[in-house]
């Protein structure tokens, strides 16, 4: 469980990415060049968007790189990713995979109370 938290984690924070990155783009590109009437406009919380964009992804490459090591932190971290793609992105076509993936990851990781190593977290 804790390979699938692993790979799941990681592939979350690499589409996370470049939803983020779309995510920074857009709130600059109306920031610097203006809102187009009915068809761009800027969202309503522009920091939100920001640190979703920059923090969400970097949460859930970490979560699932430690993972495999120290399973419950990792578990957090990657839920705590998902929660918060979720708040600053809202559930859509481009985010469903990170959020699923990163939710997932996220109980398997805590689910690995037993690991194959003598060091259990709980």
């Amino acid at each position: 469980m804790r390979n699938a938290a692993l790979v799941l984690g990681i592939i979350a924070g690499i589409v996370g990415m470049i939803v983020g990155f779309f995510g920074w783009g857009y709130t600059a590109a109306i920031e610097q060049w203006g809102e187009l009437d009915g068809l761009a406009e800027q969202v309503d919380n522009v920091d939100l968007v920001r640190s979703t964009s920059l923090m969400a992804p970097l949460l859930a490459i970490a979560g699932g790189a430690m993972a495999r090591a120290r399973a419950l932190w990792g578990g957090a971290l990657l839920l705590i990713s998902a929660v918060w793609m979720y708040v600053g992105f809202g559930f859509n076509v481009f985010t469903m995979f990170p959020i699923a993936f990163a939710g997932l990851a996220g109980v398997l990781a805590i689910a690995a109370g037993k690991p194959d190593e003598e060091k259990a977290h709980f």
